[in-house]
């Protein structure tokens, strides 16, 4: 009910003019995102870098209507990759298909993003690019279009992508990932996808989750595990000690502002971890939505408030 309501007022064309537009919506927005410019970003991956973790950058946005949009994420992008090797950083970046024109231009979105993952084989060290995942309509372009840039000469460990454990496809794709080497991050998925093609129970999602990580884990093939619940961190944790693996060989990854206590315990206990790092202008609807996911969010935001 809680995530239906707030995913209804991600879409509310009023509720959006009125947050991105007033000092409030802004100020109660910074738990989650590192504000609207670069140098927003960049100061916070600093400061998470400081803190023991590495960082991935997304400019939020996707769905372009043409070209020119297009063109102008993709250069966002590269302004960030500039930032990230001047300033040093322990950080990559994350970009959507659709943001970067998928659905106006293919050929152009493929040109936008092998410049960036070009840009970022090139630099040193080395950058890396990952390629979110988005609704199901676009799961199978977005995996096509991450083997073809992974085929690439010299593209192989600068590009990867994203699988959710909610889609009963998932197995499978990992299968075809793994053969080819490229690196993955496994969530659980955030879309309302159809019981024909998705685990409807969280028991089911966490259960298939837990199944996909292990196999990741054993890959030897470096990996990320994004989830906040501490339940399956701690199989994670306790399956690479059993089977040796060793804590380097892959990280948990975690969205920045959500539980802050489990990033800082984790590190502290030497496992890697990556914080999800988002900026840009288009922040409201993602805010929204991580709003609907945890009900503690919510609480945080009001006594942040009050405390104000």
């Amino acid at each position: 009910m809680l995530r239906a309501f707030f995913v209804h007022l991600s879409e509310n064309r009023w509720m959006r003019n009125f947050a991105e537009r007033t000092t409030l919506g802004r100020r109660v927005s910074g738990r989650f995102v590192a504000g609207t410019e670069i140098a927003d970003a960049v100061r916070v991956t600093q400061a998470v870098n400081r803190a023991g973790m590495s960082v991935t950058i997304d400019n939020l946005g996707e769905n372009v209507t043409n070209p020119d949009e297009a063109r102008h994420s993709g250069q966002l992008y590269q302004q960030i990759l500039d930032q990230i090797a001047r300033n040093q950083l322990n950080a990559n970046i994350s970009l959507k298909l659709t943001h970067m024109g998928l659905d106006v231009d293919e050929k152009l979105a493929h040109e936008i993003v092998g410049g960036l993952v070009s840009k970022a084989a090139s630099m040193t060290p080395p950058g890396f690019v990952r390629v979110d995942m988005e609704g199901s309509p676009y799961t199978q372009r977005t995996l096509d279009f991450v083997h073809e840039l992974h085929r690439m000469p010299g593209n192989g460990d600068s590009v990867g992508t994203v699988i959710q454990a909610y889609l009963k496809r998932s197995e499978s794709d990992i299968e075809k990932l793994l053969a080819d080497g490229i690196r993955i991050r496994l969530c659980k998925g955030a879309y309302k996808e159809p019981a024909s093609i998705a685990f409807e129970s969280k028991t089911d999602v966490d259960a298939n989750y837990l199944k996909l990580m292990k196999i990741l884990m054993k890959s030897g093939i470096y990996h990320g595990m994004a989830t906040h619940d501490e339940h399956i961190i701690r199989e994670g944790q306790a399956f690479a000690i059993r089977e040796k693996i060793p804590r380097d060989a892959f990280e948990f990854q975690m969205l920045y502002g959500i539980r802050r206590d489990l990033q800082q315990s984790l590190v502290r206990e030497g496992w890697r971890v990556r914080i999800y790092i988002p900026f840009g202008t288009e922040w409201y609807p993602y805010f929204m939505r991580r709003l609907g996911e945890r009900p503690a969010n919510v609480f945080f935001i009001a006594r942040h408030l009050l405390r104000q």
